[in-house]
């Protein structure tokens, strides 16, 4: 099987669902292509001829749920129609089942029809049934809006041959992204019998909806690179998707992927499953940006810029710790959120690559670089230098919440790309100035001098020993006037 071939099966786990409508009025099942501005729905015959005008929705119960919720509050006379979610594969069958059991009611047409129904209420019906009840409407929102499958439906007999149980899963708190549609946030380990020969690997799971309906089992298995080789969904990867896709597990940009089964352009991000070296995607659609990140209020154009797929760097972050960070982030197609890129290394990469591969995470732990502001403070060209090479710089002007002025000193690890801070005091303690600090220090904090610039009145620049220029030079040279005795009292 073709690397294309295998993308294929992976890829409409964004887009595997069709919707399908009753409406209650004409007796007749449609399939719904779109709504326009004024809520008015437009359906087309449920056949083959109409497949590439089917809306396709994400199957997975999140995204779902935030689609139709939308789709339903823009919707003109919403009672009027009962909708059904079924795959994009059975889609003109499941259909042609339904309008056999509106035709002519049958107890198995019956259940059908409720295993897809979906069961959204419109607003000021939901209002009344919260009211009556409560419990009910409690009970069915887990299985209707946020889980895609049933612990039930998922074939268990296949799970122990791989050696993995219910008990598992519940125990390492994977079974949940399964039931939603996801697929497990860590690799596995999992022996598949050949008959005779027993295979051991790592993988992630997931469940998907065979052509018949079945729940099966789908193992993404590691490899080991991604293939960037070939054509993806009609689109062919530059140098510049390559490596951004290496080296930041993101292409960074929006393009057009052909759906291979209709013809219809997607617009998609790309980035990589960085536990098995998978290519995704993820339609625009489905991206949802937050409206603050860490502290940090997006505004409307970096909104904008997350949602192009480019890397967007923020600065004045809080961590949970309380204290300030910067760093880059961007969306990834395969997390589902936007994530920073200083921790794209934690990946599975680490342990299932050799040697070169842990090499290049070094290299790129190494290569953050240094900010140029420290807490609104900018540094001059010689502090950032000295900043940068990982020496620690005494940096003043700073101000605290309620405007009070103070000063300190700052060191970079370019290691983790983080900045520490320590008050004077602390630094006399623990950390030994570099020699073309000590100037500085002892004048601006100890009020201490030294014979080159004893008869400067202005503080000293970071690193200065000697006159900068011209009237510093005059102040220098020119000899203070002694002190006029005070004087003895008689």
């Amino acid at each position: 099987m073709s690397e294309e071939t295998t993308n294929k099966q992976d890829m409409p786990e964004q887009l595997s669902d069709i919707l399908l409508v009753l409406d209650k009025e004409k007796m007749k099942i449609q399939a719904v292509k779109s709504i326009d501005e004024n809520g008015k729905m437009e359906t087309v015959d449920p056949t083959k001829k109409n497949q590439n005008q089917f809306m396709h929705v994400d199957k997975s119960g999140d995204f779902f749920s935030n689609f139709f919720s939308n789709f339903f509050s823009q919707l003109k006379n919403p009672t009027n129609f009962t909708f059904f979610k079924v795959p994009a594969p059975v889609a003109v069958e499941k259909a042609q089942e339904m309008q056999k059991q509106v035709n002519k009611p049958t107890p198995e047409g019956e259940k059908v029809m409720k295993e897809h129904e979906v069961k959204t209420q419109p607003p000021q019906d939901k209002k009344q049934e919260n009211k009556n009840d409560m419990k009910a409407t409690q009970k069915t929102t887990p299985e209707t809006s946020e889980y895609r499958y049933k612990p039930e439906q998922i074939d268990w007999d296949t799970m122990t041959n791989l050696g993995l149980s219910k008990e598992y899963l519940e125990k390492r708190n994977l079974l949940e992204p399964l039931l939603k549609g996801y697929k497990t946030n860590e690799l596995l380990p999992i022996g598949v019998n050949l008959g005779g020969t027993i295979l051991r690997t790592d993988a992630r799971l997931s469940l998907q909806q065979a052509e018949d309906g079945k729940v099966v089992v789908a193992i993404h298995g590691i490899k080991k690179e991604p293939n960037l080789h070939f054509e993806f969904f009609g689109h062919k990867f530059t140098d510049e998707d390559k490596k951004n896709l290496l080296e930041t597990g993101n292409m960074g940009r929006v393009v057009n992927l052909v759906n291979s089964k209709t013809g219809d352009l997607m617009p998609s991000i790309i980035s990589i499953d960085r536990l098995t070296n998978d290519v995704i995607a993820l339609r625009t659609d489905f991206i949802k940006i937050p409206d603050e990140i860490k502290g940090v209020k997006l505004n409307d154009v970096q909104k904008q810029t997350l949602m192009e797929g480019n890397p967007l760097k923020l600065e004045g972050m809080i961590s949970t710790k309380g204290t300030e960070f910067s760093a880059t982030v961007q969306f990834n197609a395969d997390k589902h959120y936007v994530e920073f890129l200083f921790d794209r290394n934690n990946s599975n990469r680490q342990t299932q690559s050799n040697g070169q591969n842990n090499q290049r995470t070094n290299q790129q732990s190494q290569t953050q670089e240094a900010p140029k502001t420290f807490r609104g403070k900018e540094l001059t060209d010689e502090q950032h230098k000295d900043f940068k090479a990982g020496q620690t710089v005494y940096i003043d002007g700073l101000k605290d919440k309620k405007g009070q002025p103070y000063q300190g000193y700052i060191t970079f690890n370019a290691e983790t790309g983080k900045t520490n801070f320590q008050f004077p005091s602390q630094v006399k303690a623990q950390v030994k100035p570099t020699e073309a600090h000590k100037t500085q220090t002892a004048v601006n904090s100890e009020g201490k001098t030294n014979e080159a610039t004893k008869n400067i009145n202005e503080p000293l620049k970071s690193g200065q020993q000697n006159p900068k220029n011209k009237q510093q030079q005059e102040q220098q040279e020119k000899p203070k006037a002694p002190a006029k005795s005070k004087g003895v009292k008689r």
